[in-house]
C-alpha cells in the first residue's frame, strides 16, 4: 500500500503502527519519526522562516479574512505518487492545507484511493484516528495493539493523580505575541494530569486571550508551547510574555513555575505524542509523582535583574 499523508499527526500514527516504509508523500512539516523527513513533499507553506510572531498572527488572520489559504497542495506531485491511501484533515485551515483544495486534488485520483479524514478535538479522537488508519491500511490488529499501549499510559497517568487533592490552576499558551491559549485537547491533558485549565475548554478552539484575562486567572503553573515552534524558538519571544505589566505578580512567576515546551512536537499535534505530552505534563503538575528532575522549568528573573 501507498501511503501519502497530509497531516504531521497522521504521519506519526502511521509511523507508530510500522507503516512508515508505506509512506511515500508528506507534507512539509512531517519531521518525525526521522524517515519521513527525506520524503517527497506534497505541500509548501507561504509563510517565511525568518518572520516575527506578530507577523505571522498577522498573516494568518488575513488568511481567514480573505478566505486564502496559507499552504499550497502540489496536485501534480500527489497524483505522482499513486497513493493507495490519502490522509487528510478536517479540523484547522490555519495549520494545513484548505479542505477545498484538498477535496479538489482527491477528484482527480483514482477512485480506488482510499481517504481517511481526522478531526480530532479529543485525546479519544486521536485514538480513534489510529484505528481508522489501521483499518484503511489493513493493520487493524496492529492498530488496537498501540491503542491498548496507550491506554495503559493514560490511565497510569490518571490513577497517579487521584488523591492528590485540589487540582493546580495552569494555563497552556499556544501563542505569545499576542496571546493564545491551547484548545481542543490540552485542557484535557491538564485535568488527567491533576490540573485546571484557567483559560483553555475541553474539546473548544484555541483562542487569542487578553492580558487582563490572564493576569485575572493567575495561574499557578504556566505552560508555553507555541504551535510549530521549537523550545529554542519558543525562548526568542519570552521577553515580550516578561515585559507585560503584571507579570512578575503572577502566581506562577513567584513560585518560578513557567515551562517552555516543544508545541511542534507535541502539544500542538493530536497524535501518539499526545500521551507523551500527558506524562510531562503529570510530572510539572505534580512532580512527587514522578522520578527525574524537570528539563523544561524556565529560571524567572526579576525585572531588577535585567
Amino acid at each position: 500500500m501507498r501511503i501519502v499523508s497530509l497531516v504531521p499527526a497522521a504521519t506519526e500514527m502511521v509511523g507508530v503502527l510500522g507503516l512508515t516504509d508505506r509512506l511515500v508523500g508528506v507534507t512539509h512539516e512531517c519531521d518525525y519519526p526521522e524517515p519521513v523527513r527525506h520524503l517527497p513533499k506534497v505541500t509548501r507553506s507561504s509563510i517565511p522562516a525568518d518572520i516575527s510572531s506578530a507577523k505571522i498572527d498577522a498573516m494568518v488572520r488575513d488568511s481567514v479574512q480573505s478566505s486564502r489559504s496559507l499552504y499550497a497542495l502540489d496536485r501534480e506531485m500527489l497524483a505522482s505518487l499513486q497513493p493507495d491511501l490519502v490522509i487528510t484533515q478536517s479540523l484547522c485551515d490555519v495549520c494545513a492545507v484548505d479542505e477545498v483544495e484538498v477535496e479538489r486534488a482527491l477528484g482527480g485520483l483514482d477512485e480506488e484511493t482510499s481517504i481517511v479524514r481526522l478531526e480530532p478535538t479529543r485525546l479519544a479522537d486521536m485514538l480513534d484516528g489510529i484505528r481508522m488508519i489501521g483499518v484503511a491500511a489493513g493493520v487493524e490488529q496492529q492498530a488496537d495493539e498501540v491503542i491498548a499501549v496507550l491506554s495503559d499510559r493514560i490511565r497510569a497517568v490518571q490513577q497517579r493523580s487521584l488523591g492528590i487533592g485540589a487540582p493546580r490552576r495552569a494555563a497552556i499558551l499556544e501563542w505569545i505575541d499576542p496571546l493564545f491559549c491551547a484548545g481542543h485537547w490540552n485542557p484535557e491533558l491538564v485535568q488527567l494530569a491533576g490540573g485546571l485549565d484557567c483559560l483553555g475548554q475541553v474539546g473548544e478552539r484555541s483562542h487569542r486571550v487578553a492580558w487582563e484575562k490572564l493576569i485575572e486567572a493567575d495561574p499557578e503553573v504556566l505552560l508555553i508551547a507555541c504551535c510549530g515552534y521549537t523550545i529554542e524558538r519558543t525562548h526568542e519571544d519570552l521577553p515580550i510574555l516578561r515585559a507585560k505589566p503584571g507579570f512578575e505578580n503572577l502566581a506562577c512567576a513567584q513560585r518560578g513555575e513557567l515551562y517552555l515546551m516543544d508545541g511542534n512536537s507535541f502539544f500542538n499535534r493530536p497524535g501518539p505524542r499526545l500521551v507523551d505530552s500527558l506524562e510531562m505534563l503529570s510530572e510539572i503538575l505534580h512532580p512527587e509523582t514522578g522520578s527525574s528532575p524537570n528539563p523544561f522549568k524556565v529560571a524567572i528573573p526579576s525585572r531588577s535583574s535585567h
